[in-house]
């Protein structure tokens, strides 16, 4: 299905793209449907996720299928610590045949990034990339360059090698809408990547694209007319306060954490093919919408204390508003 530029999207024609669109994502990637519906209703948010696990468990993988079913402009920046800023932004380059300056910009001018192994690449370069993220524009020798709706960032980090990585600070973690994890597969999924990868007789998945970019800007566009109601919205700004004054947590999430809840819970309520949010759509995205915009106190390093921990303790502690499901 390809969309117009000026063609608009029900919710309910919205959500079945969706549907579809996460069903041709786990053709190549296995058992990890709640995690790939996480990751599509941060894109439908016209948000960038942080993809932080171990290696091997298919972030890269779930990155270019997104790509390829969205039917977006594919690019991949592998971020090492010699990657300056004008590697991802573009630079000028004198022509010599028209003597002048002229600008080629770089991966960073295309549907969907992947910023690969984000972490290990100096805070200078994260900060070409994280303002890219935040003003959807790139300044180079002070001009600046619009990057083209859609455009959307899906970074990953590897947790547990901490030598010779720049760890994203909290202020920068603020700025991905979510933080997924996937999460080691049971043995029966495990089985079924190799059943799979037997089958088809070569390495690469090739996937359909469901839709194109004009497409997914139109289901953006169906996201915001999904109906937020004021005790779900102050359900979602009550999670955010309790974050703050939970005795293991030394900063909570701030505004813009209440503002992600909304957001991407909009975006879920849609998936699930609602024009309206409760409840459990704000459950289904708190944890990777808060747990990395909470600092746990550094005296609690030894203990089992986490962002996500915290987040857990509050959904249990903050009344859940009587919105019920229409019928």
């Amino acid at each position: 299905m390809t969309t117009s530029p000026q063609a608009t999207l029900s919710v309910a024609e919205a959500a079945e793209l969706a549907s579809r669109v996460v069903t041709e994502v786990e053709k190549a990637v296995v058992g990890k449907r709640e995690a790939l519906l996480q990751v599509l209703a941060a894109i439908l948010a016209k948000g960038h996720v942080l993809l932080e696990d171990y290696p091997g468990l298919g972030k890269t993988l779930a990155a270019r299928s997104f790509a390829q079913s969205l039917g977006l402009d594919f690019r991949r920046a592998q971020f090492t610590p010699d990657l300056l800023p004008a590697d991802l932004t573009g630079s000028f380059v004198y022509d010599q045949r028209e003597a002048r300056f002229d600008f080629r910009p770089g991966p960073i001018f295309t549907g969907l990034l992947l910023a690969d192994e984000i972490n290990r690449t100096p805070p200078k370069t994260q900060s070409a990339l994280l303002e890219a993220m935040q003003e959807r524009q790139v300044t180079v020798e002070g001009e600046t360059f619009p990057l083209a709706a859609p455009f959307h960032v899906l970074a990953t980090a590897n947790p547990i090698e901490y030598e010779g990585t720049y760890p994203l600070p909290e202020a920068q973690l603020d700025r991905f809408l979510l933080r997924v994890s996937f999460g080691y597969p049971s043995a029966g999924e495990e089985y079924d990547v190799l059943a799979r990868r037997l089958e088809r007789r070569q390495e690469e998945v090739e996937l359909e694209p469901v839709t194109d970019a004009a497409g997914l800007l139109a289901m953006q566009a169906a996201v915001e007319t999904v109906v937020v109601g004021e005790d779900v919205g102050r359900y979602c700004v009550d999670l955010a306060t309790a974050t703050r004054t939970h005795t293991d947590v030394l900063t909570g999430a701030s505004p813009r954490g209440s503002l992600g809840l909304v957001l991407a819970a909009r975006a879920f309520a849609l998936i699930r093919g609602r024009d309206y949010v409760i409840p459990e759509d704000v459950k289904a995205v708190a944890r990777p919408v808060l747990a990395h915009r909470i600092t746990v106190r550094p005296e609690l390093w030894m203990t089992e204390a986490s962002g996500r921990g915290v987040v857990d303790s509050v959904l249990a502690k903050v009344p859940t508003p009587s919105t019920l499901e229409r019928r």
